[in-house]
C-alpha cells in the first residue's frame, strides 16, 4: 500500500483517520443553496414509479433542486420531461400535482401559449404576430429522463452522463429482480430534522447498528459486529470459507427476508438461490434513493432535502401482483419491520444533526469502518469542485460482492 493511501487494499476500510465535512455544510443556508445547484441540479434524481403515469397524456409535477418539473407521457406513451415553465413570461404550465391532459397539448393557463407533447410551441394565444419572433426558437426547456426497472429519474443538467453509464454496475447486481412487474403495496413518509447528508452518512456505516438497531442486528448478525460486509473485517481472509451469517453477512439461520419474523411470503420470479443468499442487495443512486432488494419484495427509500436542516424520507414497498393477490399476504409484517428501522435511523440522524450546532464543533473525524462515509463525503466534495482526498474507488456493488464472485 502506498504511504499516502487513504483506503486499505486488503479489506474495506480507511488506512488512517480522516477529517469529515465541515459542520457548516450541514447548517448554512448559503451552502445548502450551493448543494441544490451543484449536486441536486446535476445528478440523477428519483421521481416516481413509471406506472403512476397511466397512459398517454398523463402527467405529474415535481420540484427538484428548487426547480419546477413536469413529467408526462406523449401520445405514444413515451416519457417526456420539461421545466414546468412557459417560455413566454415563465408561468407554471401545470399547477396540479397530477392528472391527464384533455388534449395532446400543454396550454399555459396564464396567456394561452400552447405546446405539443414534444415541447414544441404551436400557438401563442391571442397575441398578434411581431417581427423577430419565431415559434421554433421557443420550445419548452427539456430535462433528461431515464427509466430503469420501472423507476423514473430526471437530471436537470443538459450535459448529464447517462444513467446507464453511471449506474450500470449497480443495476447489474440485481438484474434478476423483476422490477418492472412490481407494484407499490405500501407507502411511508416522514419529515426529519436533519440535513440530507446526515441520513446518507448513517446509511453508509454500521458502527451505529448494535446500539440503534438491536432487532436488525438479530436478523443480520454481521451488523451486530458494527460492520456491513465480510471484507469490512481486516482478518476476513482467515474466515473466507465460513458461511456463518456473522461472517458472511447473510440473514440469521432460518430467516428468509427483512420482516418481523424473518419469514418470506414466497419468492419473486426469476431469482436464484445466490440472489437471495445474502438476504439483501442494494442499488444506490446518490443523492436521492437507495433500493433494497429482498427475496419477496423490494423497498425504495427516497431522500429529499427540504432545507439546510430538514429533509423528507419516503419509502415504497414493491411486491409482485401475485403476492399482493395472495389471501394470506401480510403486508404489515414486512412494512412494520422496515418502518421500525427507518424510525431508528431517523432518530439517530436528528440527534447527530442537533449536536452539530455546537459552536465548538467544526468537523468530525472518520474511523476505519467509515470508509463508505468517506467515499460519500469525497463524492460531495468533488461535486462541489473541491479537491478529492483519494483516487476513485470501485462501485459500491463491487464491494458487496460475495467472495466467490
Amino acid at each position: 500500500m502506498e504511504d499516502n493511501a487513504v483506503l486499505e487494499e486488503g479489506f474495506n476500510g480507511l488506512a488512517r483517520v480522516q477529517e469529515a465535512l465541515p459542520a457548516s455544510w450541514y447548517l448554512d443556508p448559503a451552502h445548502y443553496d450551493r448543494e441544490l445547484r451543484q449536486i441536486w441540479g446535476r445528478n440523477w434524481v428519483y421521481l416516481c414509479r413509471a406506472d403512476t403515469l397511466d397512459g398517454p397524456r398523463s402527467f405529474r409535477t415535481f420540484e427538484v433542486a428548487g426547480q419546477p418539473i413536469l413529467l408526462l407521457r406523449d401520445q405514444d406513451g413515451a416519457l417526456q420531461g420539461f421545466f414546468n415553465s412557459c417560455r413566454h413570461r415563465g408561468s407554471m404550465l401545470c399547477p396540479q400535482a397530477s392528472g391527464t391532459l384533455k388534449k395532446p397539448m400543454i396550454a399555459c393557463p396564464y396567456h394561452q401559449w400552447v405546446y405539443d407533447l414534444a415541447g414544441r410551441l404551436r400557438a401563442t394565444g391571442p397575441m398578434r404576430r411581431v417581427e423577430g419572433f419565431n415559434r421554433e426558437d421557443y420550445p419548452l426547456h427539456r430535462v433528461s429522463v431515464a427509466e430503469w426497472g420501472g423507476f423514473v429519474f430526471v437530471n436537470l443538467d443538459p450535459d448529464a452522463t447517462s444513467f446507464e453509464e453511471l449506474y450500470g454496475a449497480e443495476t447489474a447486481y440485481v438484474a434478476n429482480w423483476p422490477l418492472e412487474e412490481l407494484k407499490v403495496g405500501h407507502f411511508f413518509s416522514k419529515t426529519l430534522n436533519c440535513n440530507w447528508k446526515a441520513f446518507w452518512e448513517n446509511y453508509n456505516e454500521c458502527l451505529h447498528c448494535p446500539n440503534i438497531h438491536p432487532e436488525l442486528c438479530e436478523l443480520v448478525p454481521i451488523y451486530g459486529r458494527a460492520i456491513m460486509a465480510r471484507r469490512d473485517d481486516p482478518d476476513w481472509e482467515e474466515h473466507a470459507g465460513d458461511l456463518a451469517p456473522h461472517r458472511s453477512g447473510g440473514l440469521r439461520t432460518g430467516a428468509e427476508t427483512w420482516s418481523m419474523d424473518g419469514a418470506a411470503q414466497g419468492r419473486l420470479p426469476g431469482l436464484t438461490d445466490d440472489d437471495v443468499a445474502s438476504g439483501q442487495r442494494y442499488v444506490t443512486v446518490t443523492p436521492s434513493v437507495f433500493i433494497a432488494h429482498h427475496a419477496d419484495y423490494v423497498r425504495s427509500v427516497k431522500i429529499t432535502p427540504t432545507g439546510p436542516e430538514t429533509m423528507e424520507l419516503t419509502a415504497e414497498w414493491l411486491f409482485h401482483p401475485d403476492t399482493l393477490a395472495r389471501p394470506d399476504f401480510d403486508v404489515d409484517k414486512i412494512t412494520r419491520f422496515g418502518i421500525m428501522v427507518m424510525e431508528q435511523d431517523g432518530g439517530a440522524c436528528e440527534l447527530n444533526h442537533a449536536g452539530m450546532r455546537a459552536s465548538a464543533f467544526h468537523h468530525g473525524v472518520l474511523m476505519q469502518e467509515e470508509y463508505e462515509v468517506f467515499l460519500f463525503q469525497q463524492w460531495v466534495r468533488e461535486q462541489l469542485g473541491e479537491a478529492p482526498k483519494s483516487e476513485g474507488a470501485a462501485s459500491r456493488a463491487s464491494r458487496r460482492m460475495p467472495v466467490s464472485e
